[in-house]
């Protein structure tokens, strides 16, 4: 008679060890008792005490999303090696765990969310909502059009002093921080116009309007990106920000730092 077992157990079958996606506290000491295997917690927090622990900053809903970043954590902090196959268990119906996934670790496909959030010098949630704030206007658009945005994210001191203003700075004596709903529908509506935010590392919307100054020599984006991107890529070569531009032309939102694009998504698809 054919066993369950015989017919998923390959899934299990010589993995290197489970990936644990926000798991309960029971489900995660059951794992613990079993000999000679590795357990790596993955979420927003550690709410189990884990000894192998990676922070996720953002809880990704699409769970090959939620997987994918969190394996990259994994690999970067050096608790799983390039090609460990790893059995990772996650919610999908649910509040607690109900599905399996078999995963080979890939370290060539890596998408950069993981170093844009913890080695940047701006505060993780301050990135997480202008990421947002940027996927949801390539959503939404600025009254259904496709509009272009700039985010200077952190070092707002030296981005200031790398730029010049093209208009009045509507912020200049405000104490507003991204993430405040009303803070974001002032962000969109300011996004269709020109030049870009800069936002310090504790969230604080320093100005509008600022037309960035940065020496582009030297900074490689993409053919089809214009002066956007140029200006996002370059100014965090010579600061210690990061940008994310919103592209006009073809939506996709893009993070830069230290001149390198880190990371690329797609609205529609986030």
């Amino acid at each position: 008679m054919v066993e369950l077992d015989d017919v998923f157990g390959d899934i299990f079958a010589d993995i290197e060890a489970v990936v644990l996606f926000g798991p309960s506290g029971s489900y995660y000491e059951r794992l613990q008792e079993i000999e000679d295997l590795d357990v790596v917690v993955v979420g927003t927090e550690n709410a189990v005490g884990a000894e192998t622990f990676v922070e996720l900053p953002i809880e990704f809903q699409n769970v090959a999303e939620r997987i994918r970043f969190g394996l990259e954590g994994a690999l970067e902090q050096g608790v799983i090696d390039d090609g460990d196959d790893l059995a990772c268990a996650t919610s999908v119906f649910g509040d607690s765990i109900d599905t399996v996934s078999r995963v080979r670790a890939d370290g060539d496909s890596e998408t950069g969310i993981y170093n844009l959030f913890a080695k940047s010098r701006a505060d993780p949630d301050v990135i997480k909502s202008v990421l947002e704030l940027a996927i949801e206007l390539g959503k939404k658009g600025q009254k259904g059009k496709p509009v272009g945005a700039l985010f200077v994210v952190g070092d707002a001191g030296k981005v200031m002093n790398k730029s010049r203003p093209l208009s009045y700075n509507p912020f200049e004596k405000s104490h507003v921080h991204v993430g405040d709903p009303i803070v974001n529908v002032m962000l969109k509506e300011f996004s269709r116009l020109d030049g870009a935010f800069v936002i310090s590392d504790s969230g604080k919307l320093v100005s509008a309007y600022r037309y960035l100054e940065p020496s582009a020599e030297g900074v490689d984006i993409p053919k089809g990106l214009g002066a956007r991107h140029m200006a996002g890529g370059a100014i965090t070569r010579d600061t210690n920000a990061i940008s994310i531009v919103l592209s006009e032309s073809d939506g996709m939102v893009r993070a830069f730092k230290a001149g390198e694009i880190i990371l690329e998504v797609d609205p529609e698809e986030y």
